[in-house]
């Protein structure tokens, strides 16, 4: 048996409407990719000793990871909040574009978005992050220090925007 582990916190119900139709989608080509892993998975099965068949024994994880995201995402959506509406751009609140400017003069650019569509790749971050949660309501040119790693960081908002 595995080692216990306590659950993780329940992330935020929000999503933007771009994150919500994005994650419908994933749900939709998973249900055709699972027809495939089947088919597969059948064909690998009619092969004869599945106990050394590496073809039958990839295409059944393949299938059981499939299957864990679709159970995933079935109890995922309806809890979903799309968030639409009116927004001071003059704040900082849930989808806006900040623009932040460090120590050395360099700049960075965060959305804020909901747990199920954070991606640091694209530039989004969880509204669940520390940076997300410090720069809540805040206004253009101030000022947010954060501890990371035992170092104290400043970040000046020099830009906020909603699209």
């Amino acid at each position: 048996m595995g080692r216990w582990r306590p659950p993780q916190p329940k992330a935020s119900p929000y999503i933007t409407a771009a994150g919500y139709e994005t994650l419908q989608a994933e749900l939709k080509g998973l249900w055709v990719k699972r027809r495939e892993v089947v088919k597969a998975l059948a064909a690998a099965a009619a092969e004869g000793d599945r106990s050394e068949n590496a073809e039958y024994i990839y295409r059944k994880k393949e299938l059981a990871g499939i299957d864990r995201r679709i159970r995933y995402l079935q109890k995922r959506l309806p809890d979903l909040t799309v968030v639409q509406g009116e927004r001071n751009p003059d704040q900082i609140f849930f989808g806006a574009w900040v623009t932040l400017e460090e120590e050395d003069g360099s700049e960075r650019e965060y959305r804020i978005v909901g747990a199920d569509e954070a991606d640091p790749g694209q530039q989004t971050i969880s509204m669940d992050s520390p940076l997300a949660r410090a720069l809540m309501k805040k206004r253009l040119d101030d000022e947010i220090e954060m501890v990371i790693q035992e170092q104290r960081h400043r970040y000046l908002v020099t830009g906020i925007r909603y699209h």
